[in-house]
């Protein structure tokens, strides 16, 4: 069995072991009641998000600095990643937010903040689809995924710095945690098991990315025949 292989039969065990976790280790809040289960998504899905992003950050300098399209590979994959766990962000933020708050949505300056963000990304996927030829998207798509990137430092600070509906940082406040150990311990297990997913997920988007691109190299030099 290939490296691969083995990562995603692992990344798979480990996403049953969260869901078990997550909704059946875990104990009841005291507070907030069985809703608050979605913190073990929620949490691990923003920093998987922040994670992705922050790779589209180091490699769209690399390709900028090489002009080499392996390192666009990793950032336009890294994106399209970030892409999915921001919306995963958003949503179970709204189903959180629901019984809390009382309202799906509000413009929070976090969740305004993180809807930025959403949003950049989702202009930078669009932007490869539309530029003229892939050096020229990858070039403009690597300044904005450099310049979206410093809205993440933004979205963790907005709750220090404006008055928010959200609840302080719960793992990287300024701060000691105030978890419980045990809740503690299953949400770091989960962050852990959702950046093995997301480590699968980007060598097999990584890998498909070559394949597009040597399909592409194939069709150029055929029309030059």
């Amino acid at each position: 069995m290939s490296a691969l292989r083995w990562l995603g039969a692992a990344a798979g065990v480990g996403v049953l072991a969260a869901l078990y976790l997550g909704l059946v280790a875990a104990p009841r809040d005291a507070v907030q009641g069985e809703v608050s289960r979605i913190l073990y998504l929620h949490v691990p899905s923003v920093l998987t998000a922040y994670l992705a992003f922050a790779v589209v950050f180091v490699f769209s300098i690399a390709y900028l600095k090489t002009r080499s399209f392996r390192w666009d590979a990793v950032a336009r994959s890294s994106a399209e990643l970030g892409v999915i766990f921001t919306g995963i962000t958003i949503v179970s933020g709204s189903i959180w937010g629901k019984p809390t708050w009382g309202a799906w949505w509000t413009w929070d300056a976090r969740l305004t903040s993180v809807s930025i963000l959403f949003v950049i990304y989702v202009g930078y996927l669009m932007l490869r689809g539309f530029a003229d030829d892939e050096a020229s998207g990858a070039r403009y798509a690597a300044v904005l995924g450099i310049i979206g990137a410093l809205d993440i430092p933004v979205i963790h600070m907005a709750v220090v710095w404006w008055r928010t509906l959200h609840q302080p940082a719960t793992l990287l406040g300024a701060g000691p945690s105030k978890m419980a150990p045990e809740m503690k311990a299953i949400v770091l297990a989960n962050i852990a098991i959702m950046w093995l997913l997301y480590a699968y997920l980007l060598a097999v988007r990584v890998r498909l990315e070559g394949v597009r691109r040597a399909v592409l190299e194939m069709k150029l030099q055929r029309g030059r025949r």
